[in-house]
């Protein structure tokens, strides 16, 4: 069965069609998820929307417990994850309003829990292909349809925030040929991937990042204006790649999301920490045949 979660801002949960929605909260042994989850039926698919930040935007993007929404969407069977994120660009040929399917992360955060395993339990898998290709193309497909400024590839730099870049920054992530730059995209898309979810990311541009010489020129209504303009599109790609993926998901997923734990167990069964085993009843069923 085909479920779809969705993680993004609030706008996006006012969708017309959705049907028999309903906020409930998920229990999840990595602590509390970021708000209540909205379930509903969307053209005949189960969805289920994850406000990433808390309903009103109550949580920074350090503070956000990244393991908890993804493992408690593990839980309630989402096969497929979209991640709809705002962002700067880094790019003259990206303005504000393109959309980018993101295909590779440099991941500069570092005070967040990014991993499911650990002590007692250690496992590593392969981000080599941080992103489902399959769920990429339908999306772009999809936004590509509907007429939407849209990328396909890119490379989002996850900075940690919640400061934005110092010009020396922004200059330095140009050199290194990243396209888009945001606060929230790892260790999402890590957890995804242990969790043998498919994950796709749509950056939405907001503004141009710093390095631009009209950075200190653009108006806070501006920057508004682009949000809910992106707002408006997303949930009009969502409600487009819904029926798509309940009609063409195949399974098992031909990039191998959903068996990226394979051979990524390490720990000897016999030195594996019941405690840890414990939490990953959920994330980890498959391989350890709980």
């Amino acid at each position: 069965m085909t479920v779809l979660g969705i993680l993004g801002g609030s706008g996006l949960y006012e969708m017309a069609g959705l049907e028999k929605a309903t906020w409930r909260r998920v229990p999840s042994p990595f602590g509390e998820t970021s708000d209540e989850f909205l379930f509903g039926v969307l053209h005949g698919l189960d969805v289920v929307f994850v406000p990433r930040h808390g309903r009103g935007h109550r949580h920074s993007p350090s503070s956000i417990n990244y393991r908890a929404n993804i493992d408690a969407l593990k839980r309630v069977g989402v096969t497929d994850i979209l991640s709809l994120s705002a962002c700067g660009s880094l790019r003259e040929d990206l303005p504000p309003g393109h959309f980018v399917v993101v295909d590779q992360f440099i991941d500069r955060t570092f005070a967040r829990d990014k991993s499911f395993f650990g002590e007692g339990m250690v496992a590593h898998v392969s981000m080599a292909q941080p992103t489902c290709n399959r769920l990429a193309h339908l999306v772009h497909d999809c936004a590509t349809q509907a007429g939407f400024p849209i990328r396909f590839g890119g490379t989002y730099l996850t900075m940690e925030g919640p400061q934005f870049s110092s010009l020396a920054e922004s200059r330095l992530y140009r050199s290194w040929g990243c396209d888009v730059i945001g606060m929230t995209n790892m260790p999402e898309a890590k957890l995804a991937r242990e969790a043998e979810i498919c994950y796709v990311t749509v950056a939405m541009v907001t503004d141009f990042d710093c390095w631009h010489p009209d950075h200190d020129h653009v108006q806070v209504a501006d920057i508004v204006r682009v949000l809910h303009e992106n707002a408006e599109k997303a949930k009009a790609l969502v409600a487009m790649v819904a029926p798509k993926l309940k009609d063409s998901r195949p399974a098992p997923c031909p990039a191998g999301c959903d068996r990226a734990l394979e051979f990524a167990l390490i720990t000897a069964p016999e030195k594996r920490a019941p405690e840890v085993l414990g939490k990953l009843d959920a994330v980890a069923r498959r391989v350890l045949k709980i």
